[in-house]
């Protein structure tokens, strides 16, 4: 009888492992599935502000050309455990140099490794998902011409079960979608060019939206507000309507190209970095993710909902 019940622990565990397995393989892309696309170094560009790649990779305080100096090494303390930024310089031997096109591109929207393993997702490739992939490969052509920076970033540091780098494979299969979050079905081109760059590119949403406990981003309260990944304050509701982001359209332009507010303050914290960004953006982008902060539906303060529940 207790042969029995070993045998078939044994087999459920099997068959559990298995599924685990098979539920968290990494899906890359394969060469066959890019476009046939000549890269545009100057949209490369473009789209370079657009992700604020800088106010992540460059180093802290960098200013001027030395923003684009990707060399890495910012640390990211979350409750998961504490995450390294990259070093994505075109250095050969501690950058992504030596990547291809197609290693870039799974990267940045399968969220997968040039080694096939799981990427972290906080690289939010869960919003760069939603890019098109012309716009990735103009991004890597544009990278490739910034200056290499020779800087070996160590790993990260993650308790477990945190640090099985497979278990991300799960968290893919209920978060990575290449889906909008908001429809806006009907919605102008201009609106639909702001919902491409800020649910995309942009990413506006990893840090506005409050998360799960998996981490992942509560789509019912997109861009309502959460808690500061750094942990001083909280991050601002910027739905439109009471409790969000009440300015117009022009003054939420004026923002982005000034970094003043319609009060004449200043912004704060990482959003100082995302600003400067911002203003490299022509002002028909400006205009179109003004146009989209308008157009997503109103909501209450998500943090000071989740505290009055408390």
């Amino acid at each position: 009888m207790l042969k029995r019940i070993l045998a078939t622990i044994g087999v459920l565990a099997v068959f559990f492992i298995a599924l685990f397995w098979f539920l968290t393989v990494p899906e890359p892309l394969d060469a066959a599935q890019l476009p046939a696309h000549a890269a545009d170094i100057a949209n490369g560009e473009r789209v370079f502000h657009a992700g604020g790649c800088s106010s992540c990779h460059a180093a802290p305080d960098a200013k001027g050309d030395e923003t684009l100096k990707l060399g890495g090494g910012r640390e990211l303390r979350t409750d998961f455990g504490l995450f390294r930024v990259p070093n994505i310089s075109p250095d050969l031997e501690t950058g992504i140099g030596g990547w291809s096109t197609l290693d870039f591109v799974n990267a940045v929207m399968r969220g997968v490794s040039p080694q096939g393993t799981h990427l972290y997702p906080a690289f939010p490739y869960a919003s760069y998902a939603k890019m098109r992939v012309e716009d990735v490969i103009d991004l890597k052509a544009f990278i490739a011409t910034l200056p290499a920076v020779s800087n070996r970033v160590a790993g990260h540091e993650l308790s477990f079960p945190f640090n099985i780098r497979r278990g991300v494979g799960l968290w893919k299969r209920l978060y990575l979608s290449d889906a909008p979050v908001i429809d806006l079905a009907g919605a102008d081109e201009t609106t639909l060019r702001g919902q491409y760059l800020a649910e995309g590119a942009g990413h506006c949403g990893e840090c506005h939206t409050s998360r799960d406990v998996m981490g992942g981003l509560k789509t019912a309260l997109w861009l309502a507000g959460a808690p500061n990944p750094e942990g001083r304050g909280t991050i601002p509701n910027i739905t439109p309507g009471p409790g969000g982001l009440t300015w117009s359209e022009g003054e939420i332009v004026d923002a982005f190209e000034t970094g003043f507010t319609p009060s004449f303050d200043t912004f704060g914290s990482s959003m100082v970095d995302v600003q400067e960004d911002l203003a490299h953006l022509p002002d028909d982008d400006l205009h179109a993710i003004a146009a989209y902060l308008k157009a997503v539906p109103p909501l209450p303060d998500a943090v000071e909902a989740d505290a009055g529940a408390q």
